[in-house]
């Protein structure tokens, strides 16, 4: 998706918890011509998610994102979060869910855009975190609603 320059776009960013209580996060691709990421945070990690489409309902938009990019069908969405994303390259409302549940097995569907997909302890997560994924989850973590 691209957006015009001095407009704001919308996204979503999906929580997904096995039954360790692992968070799934995927690498983006370090190549920006490839990861597809209006922030340019390349080579970050990031929870499924993406745009919101005109006309979808933010459950919707959660659950197509995870499907096209990891494959798995997330169940009972909840959404717990909103927040303002932005950079000098884009500006983004963010709204942040939970998947109360899931079915399948996290694969790479996008290849050029995610490299891979891992299962993290929330108390061992790596260091370069996708800036909205970060927010959604101190948002989880410290049940917040909103983060500026």
């Amino acid at each position: 998706m691209t957006i015009l320059p001095n407009t704001i776009g919308t996204g979503c960013g999906v929580i997904v918890l096995n039954d360790r209580n692992q968070l799934l996060l995927g690498l983006k691709n370090e190549d920006k011509d490839l990861a597809d990421c209006e922030l340019h945070e390349e080579g970050t990690w990031a929870m499924p998610g993406g745009a919101i489409e005109y006309g979808e309902t933010f459950e919707e938009a959660g659950a197509r994102e995870a499907k096209e990019e990891t494959g798995i069908d997330v169940k009972d969405l909840e959404v717990f979060c909103v927040q303002t994303d932005k950079n000098e390259h884009a500006h983004f409302v963010s709204v942040g869910m939970i998947a109360h549940s899931y079915e399948g097995t996290p694969q790479v569907m996008e290849p050029d855009v995610m490299i891979e997909w891992r299962w993290f302890d929330l108390d061992n997560l790596p260091p370069k975190i996708f800036s909205p994924s970060k927010k959604t989850l101190d948002c989880y973590l410290n049940h917040k609603f909103y983060m500026g």
